[in-house]
C-alpha cells in the first residue's frame, strides 16, 4: 500500500458525488474516503488471495458475520486514521461526523457472529491463510424501535445507499440446483484488513440471483405477477438473516439459505483445488480444512459427498474419507433448542440427492455403531435420522475430525452431556478453544484513551497483536497510572452520556456507576433477574428515603427474536421498570435505566468503553462462552457475573478480588433442583413478593398484553413449565447481595482502579488472536503466509 489518502480522496469523493470535494455531503465523503481505502489495499488484497489459494487453506463457513461498520476499523488497521482526518478536513469535513455515516453490517444475530468477524481479524493480522463464506443478506437482522416500550422489528436495509466495502464478483459466479428451482451465487467480496501486515482476508458473501433477471414474455402478456414471482422467491434466499421458522415454509426457507451458500461456497473451494492441484481430489483434505460454525453449515457435509461423488466420480468410501478429514465442528451450546433439526421431507422437497446421501449415511452410521456392539436404544439416540427428522448436529459430530466447545466449562459439559454419547466413542476428537474478541476494534479502536495509556505504560503499541504483553505491567506501575486510568475512564462516560441524551433522551450523570448488561435477549441470560434487582432497589429506597445508595445507571441493550415473546416481555418489563424508575422525582435523582434501542455493534463500541460493571449472569452451565464479558474485561470493567462460561477462566486470570462472583454453581444446580421451591423464596426472601406482584398489580403496565402476568406465572407455578426453569429466585438474594457490595465498594476510586487494571492486563488470554493460533496449529494445521 503506497497511496496517500490526502491526495487520493478528493477524486474519489468527486467521482462519488459528481461535484467538488467540498461541496459532498458527508455521506458521499464517507463513500468516497471508503473507495481510497479499497483502492488503497487493492494490490495486496489481489496478491493475498493468490497465495493463499495456492496451499493449505482454511475455510470458515458460517450462517452470520457481524462485522459492524468497517472504515473506521481499516484505518485503525491500515494506521491511516491521521491521514484521513487530514483529507477531509482539507475541504471542510470532520472525521466522527463522517464516520458516523456508516449503516452496520448487521449479518448476525450475536455472540455467534460477532466471533466469527473477530476471528476473521485475527486471521488476517496473524497472515493466516483463511477465508469467510456467508451470505449477503439484504436486511441482516431486524432494526429495533421501541413502541410503548415493546420492541418492534424493522427492516434494515443496510447496502441501500451503496457499500464500497463490498465488491461484486460477478465472473466467479456458481449455480445453485434445488428440485424446484436453479439460483444463481453471487459472490460479494469484503476486505479483512490485519493490523501492521500487508495481507488482506477475504469475506465471501453470497448472493441470491435469478437465472433470468426477469420474465419479458410473460410480464409483455399482461401476466405481471407471474413475471416477478420467482424471482422475488429466489431474492427470499438472501433477504433476511433467520427467517421466522414457526411455520413449515419458514423452515423451508431456513434450509434452503443454509444449502444455498454451503453449495456455493464448497463448489468455490473444490474448483480451486482442481485450478491448483489437479483432478485428482482424493487429496482434498491435504490443502483444506472446513470449520463448520455451529450447526447452520452442516449440509456442507452431504454437498461435498455429493461433488465428490456426482461431479468428481470418487466411491462413496474414497469421498467418505475426504470428508472426515475436511470438517471440524464448533458447538456453541449446551441448549437442546440449539441443536438444529429438520424435517426429512423438507430436504426431500428441495434436494432429493442430498436427502437420498443424508439416508445413506444414516444407514452406514447404525451398521458402525452395530459393528461397535451399540445396542439398539444408543444407535436410535445417536443416528442422523430418527422420527422423520434430521439431526444437524450429529451429522456434524459423525463427519468431524474435530468438535470444540468455546469455554472450559462449556467444553466439559458437552463431553459429559450434550455430546456425550460422542465423546465416549470418539475422545480423541473434542478440544477446548475458549472464544477470544479482537483487540483491534475492542481495545484500540473503541477506546482510543485507554489504547492511548497503554502505549505510554508499555512503551509501544505491541499490545494491539500480542495482549499478553500487557500481563508484565499488572503490578509494574506507579500510583499516577491509576489516576491516568480514573480520568480516562471519566472520559469515556462524559462521551457515553452525551450520546444516551441524543440518542436515546435520557440525562445520565457520568459521575454515577454504569452497570451494564449487553447481549442477546434469552431467558437464560437473565436480563430479568437484573431487572427485579432494580425494581426492588427502588422499593427499598421508596420505603427507607434515608437510605444510602450510590449514584447508579443501569443499561441495557439486547434484542428479541421475532417470535420469541417471552423475551419480549422481558424487553417491556425493564422499559416498564425505565418509566417507573426515571419518572419518580425522588429516586431518578440517584437511579437511572437506560435501554438502548436497536443494540448492535456500533452502540457496543460506545457502551463498553464507558462500563464500569459488566453483568455476566446467566445461569451456571448455560452459557456457552460469552464475549462481551472479554470485551468489558479489556476496557477495565469488572465482571458482576456467575461461574458460567468465559467467566470461570476470566476469575482464574483476574483473582477472586477481582470480580464479583455469585450464585449456585454448574455442580451445584442439579441437586438444588431436587427440592427447588421457587414460591418459598417469593414469601421468603424479603422484598421478592414486593417484586414479583408489582407485576401485575398496576405499579407496572404491560398495556393489557398480559405478558408480565405470563413472565410471573413462569417464575412461580410448577404447572406452567416447570417453575423458574432457569433459577432466577434462587439465585435472587445472593445477587442482590453482591450487587449491593459492589456499589458500596466503587466508592473506593483508588482500590476500583486497581481492580480495573488488573483485568485489562491480565486480558491477553481472551485475545482472539490466542483463540486463531490455537486453531491453526491443533485443528486447521495451517501456517503464516505473508504476502511478499
Amino acid at each position: 500500500m503506497t497511496q496517500n489518502l490526502v491526495t487520493s480522496v478528493p477524486a474519489q469523493v468527486r467521482a462519488v458525488s459528481g461535484r467538488p470535494a467540498d461541496a459532498a455531503t458527508p455521506m458521499e465523503v464517507w463513500q468516497g474516503l471508503s473507495a481510497a481505502v479499497v483502492d488503497a489495499i487493492a494490490d495486496d488484497w489481489y496478491a493475498t488471495q493468490q497465495k493463499y489459494r495456492a496451499g493449505r487453506m482454511e475455510h470458515y463457513l458460517s450462517a452470520e458475520f457481524l462485522m459492524g461498520r468497517a472504515l473506521l476499523n481499516n484505518l485503525t488497521n491500515l494506521g491511516l486514521v491521521d491521514q484521513a482526518r487530514e483529507a477531509v478536513g482539507a475541504f471542510g469535513q470532520d472525521l466522527s461526523q463522517v464516520l458516523e455515516q456508516e449503516p452496520d453490517a448487521a449479518l448476525g444475530n450475536g455472540g455467534l457472529g460477532r466471533l466469527a468477524a473477530c476471528f476473521l481479524d485475527s486471521c488476517a493480522t496473524l497472515d493466516l491463510p483463511v477465508w469467510g463464506f456467508g451470505i449477503l443478506y439484504r436486511y441482516g437482522l431486524f432494526k429495533q424501535l421501541f413502541e410503548d416500550g415493546f420492541q418492534t422489528e424493522h427492516p434494515d436495509p443496510w447496502m441501500e445507499d451503496g457499500y464500497p466495502f463490498v465488491i461484486r464478483r460477478e465472473e466467479a459466479q456458481r449455480l445453485v440446483r434445488y428440485q424446484d428451482m436453479t439460483v444463481r451465487a453471487i459472490p460479494y467480496d469484503m476486505p479483512v484488513t490485519g493490523y501492521g501486515t500487508r495481507n488482506v482476508g477475504t469475506l465471501r458473501l453470497w448472493k441470491a440471483e435469478p437465472v433470468e433477471e426477469f420474465d419479458y414474455e410473460a410480464f409483455n402478456s399482461q401476466r405481471f405477477t407471474d413475471a416477478i414471482v420467482e424471482r422475488e422467491h429466489i431474492a427470499d434466499i438472501s433477504r433476511v438473516l433467520y427467517p421466522n421458522d414457526t411455520t413449515y415454509e419458514g423452515k423451508v426457507l431456513r434450509v434452503r439459505q443454509q444449502y444455498f451458500f454451503c453449495s456455493a461456497s464448497l463448489q468455490q473451494i473444490v474448483d480451486n483445488y482442481v485450478d491448483q492441484h489437479g483432478e485428482d481430489l482424493t487429496g482434498f483434505a491435504d490443502y483444506n480444512s472446513i470449520q463448520l460454525n455451529d450447526t447452520h453449515p452442516v449440509l456442507a457435509i452431504p454437498e461435498l459427498m455429493r461433488q465428490l461423488m456426482d461431479v468428481h466420480h470418487l466411491s462413496w468410501e474414497q469421498a467418505w474419507d475426504v470428508v472426515t478429514r475436511t470438517f471440524a465442528y464448533t458447538n456453541h451450546t449446551v441448549l437442546a433448542e440449539a441443536l438444529e433439526t429438520w424435517e426429512m421431507s423438507i430436504f426431500d422437497r428441495l434436494f432429493p440427492r442430498i436427502a437420498e446421501i443424508v439416508r445413506e449415511i444414516d444407514r452406514r452410521f447404525r451398521l458402525e455403531m452395530a459393528s461397535r456392539g451399540l445396542d439398539q436404544g444408543r444407535i436410535d439416540y445417536m443416528a442422523p435420522l430418527a422420527g422423520g427428522s434430521v439431526r444437524m448436529a450429529w451429522i456434524a459430530c459423525y463427519a468431524s475430525y474435530s468438535i470444540n466447545g468455546v469455554a472450559a466449562l462449556h467444553t466439559e459439559i458437552i463431553k459429559r452431556e450434550t455430546l456425550g454419547e460422542w465423546h465416549d466413542i470418539w475422545p480423541e476428537r473434542f478440544n477446548n478453544k475458549t472464544n477470544g474478541v479482537t483487540p483491534r476494534r475492542w481495545l484500540r479502536q473503541c477506546n482510543p484513551r485507554l489504547a492511548d495509556l497503554l502505549d505510554e505504560v508499555t512503551g509501544s503499541d505491541a499490545w494491539v497483536k500480542d495482549l499478553t504483553v500487557l500481563a508484565d505491567y499488572t503490578d509494574a506501575v506507579d500510583e499516577s497510572v491509576y489516576d491516568r486510568l480514573g480520568e480516562v475512564k471519566q472520559a469515556n462516560k462524559a462521551d457515553f452520556a452525551a450520546w444516551v441524551a441524543s440518542r436515546e433522551g435520557v440525562e445520565i450523570d457520568p459521575e454515577a456507576i454504569f452497570d451494564v448488561q449487553i447481549k442477546r435477549l434469552h431467558e437464560y441470560k437473565r436480563q430479568l433477574l437484573n431487572a427485579i434487582y432494580i425494581l426492588d432497589l427502588y422499593f427499598r429506597m421508596k420505603q427507607d428515603p434515608g437510605l444510602e445508595v450510590p449514584k447508579r445507571v443501569f443499561i441495557f441493550g439486547a434484542k428479541a427474536a421475532p417470535g420469541y415473546i417471552r423475551a419480549k416481555g422481558v424487553i417491556k418489563l425493564v422499559n416498564a421498570v425505565a418509566e417507573l424508575v426515571n419518572n419518580d422525582p425522588v429516586v431518578s435523582q440517584t437511579l437511572k435505566v437506560v435501554f438502548i434501542h436497536n443494540y448492535n455493534v456500533s452502540p457496543a463500541e460506545h457502551i463498553i468503553p464507558a462500563a464500569d460493571v459488566s453483568e455476566q449472569i446467566s445461569t451456571a452451565g448455560k452459557e456457552a462462552s460469552g464475549t462481551s464479558n472479554m470485551k468489558f474485561m479489556m476496557n477495565g470493567a469488572l465482571t458482576l457475573g456467575t461461574l458460567d462460561g468465559a467467566n470461570v477462566e476470566i476469575l482464574e486470570a483476574v483473582g477472586e478480588d477481582n470480580a464479583y462472583i455469585f450464585g449456585a454453581t454448574e455442580d451445584e444446580l442439579p441437586a438444588l433442583r431436587q427440592t427447588y421451591d421457587p414460591v418459598w423464596h417469593y414469601e421468603n426472601v424479603p422484598g421478592l413478593k414486593r417484586v414479583l406482584d408489582a407485576f401485575t398489580d398496576g405499579t407496572l403496565d404491560d398495556n393489557g398484553s398480559g405478558w408480565f402476568a405470563d413472565l410471573r406465572r413462569s417464575l412461580l407455578e410448577p404447572s406452567y413449565e416447570p417453575a423458574d426453569v432457569y433459577y432466577v429466585l434462587g439465585d435472587f438474594a445472593a445477587y442482590r447481595e453482591k450487587k449491593d457490595a459492589m456499589a458500596a465498594d466503587h466508592a473506593d476510586q483508588r482500590a476500583w482502579q486497581r481492580r480495573a487494571w488488573v483485568n485489562i492486563t491480565r486480558s491477553g488470554r481472551f485475545s482472539s488472536d490466542r483463540t486463531i493460533q490455537d486453531y491453526a496449529r491443533e485443528v486447521w494445521k495451517i501456517e503464516p503466509t505473508p504476502v511478499d
